[in-house]
């Protein structure tokens, strides 16, 4: 498919448990460069990483990778992916993907995906992906957020409780789901189209966001919809902490 699409990646200097994490090094570069092949990789047109810190942004530059300054009163980073569409000058219509400058390990071809889910769209703005839970307790656990389709593929709504809720099931089960019963994980992957950027940078945020700390919560609340596509599996954490940086250094060494 001869898809045109562009990759913007928020990064940001301030992390409570790695500071500075976009610049760590790994496998020999910059964790930020890291990302910004996979997103070459993915066949994006323009790739822009975004950032509100002096620092970063010349790091970035110093690599040959197109940067842009951001204010840094955004409360999120599709807010910064908003400005970035509007300096950039980009169409109502263009594509835009947010990659999260963390993920260093994400396949190039979710990237591409969650494009193509978005490509030829009439009723969504928005694009985003999930993959079926295969471990139960992943139902039960808060960090793992799920989220409930339509049979047309648009997402009725996302949550850090178990949904859809076995009322029978878990019950009498202890929480065991029941036999082929499909649970689907959210992948904060998504792409938007610079229209819908820029609607949503009109509405005030809504309280089911805020109970549940899931900004895309906003979109459901103000009545536009969400493509979901369902993928095989979700992709390999990215980099929170000590730990995370080791094991994905790991992983892009045996790569080489």
């Amino acid at each position: 498919m001869n898809l045109c699409f562009k990759v913007v990646i928020p990064a940001r200097y301030a992390s409570t448990r790695l500071p500075g994490k976009p610049l760590l090094a790994i496998a020999g570069k910059a964790m930020i460069a890291h990302v910004c092949e996979r997103a070459q990789e993915a066949g994006a047109e323009e790739i822009v990483v975004a950032t509100d810190d002096q620092r970063i942004f010349q790091a970035v530059y110093d690599l040959g990778i197109n940067v842009v300054m951001t204010r840094p009163d955004h409360q999120s980073g599709t807010e910064r992916i908003a400005e970035v569409a509007q300096q950039c000058g980009w169409a109502g219509d263009e594509i835009i993907v947010n990659l999260q400058g963390d993920e260093p390990l994400i396949p190039p071809s979710m990237i591409r995906e969650v494009a193509v889910a978005l490509a030829g769209q009439k009723l969504a703005g928005i694009a985003t992906l999930a993959a079926k839970i295969s471990h139960a307790e992943e139902i039960f656990n808060p960090n793992a957020v799920k989220v409930v389709l339509n049979k047309a593929g648009y997402a009725l709504y996302f949550s850090r409780a178990p949904i859809p809720w076995e009322r029978e099931t878990f019950t009498q089960t202890g929480g065991k789901p029941s036999e082929g019963r499909q649970y689907l994980r959210h992948i904060g992957l998504y792409a938007y189209t610079v229209d819908f950027l820029n609607r949503y940078c009109s509405w005030e945020p809504s309280p089911l966001e805020s109970i549940e700390s899931l900004e895309q919560l906003r979109i459901l609340w103000h009545g536009e919809a969400i493509i979901v596509n369902v993928v095989e599996k979700t992709p390999e954490a990215g980099v929170d902490t000590q730990q995370d940086l080791m094991r994905v250094e790991q992983a892009l060494l045996l790569k080489c």
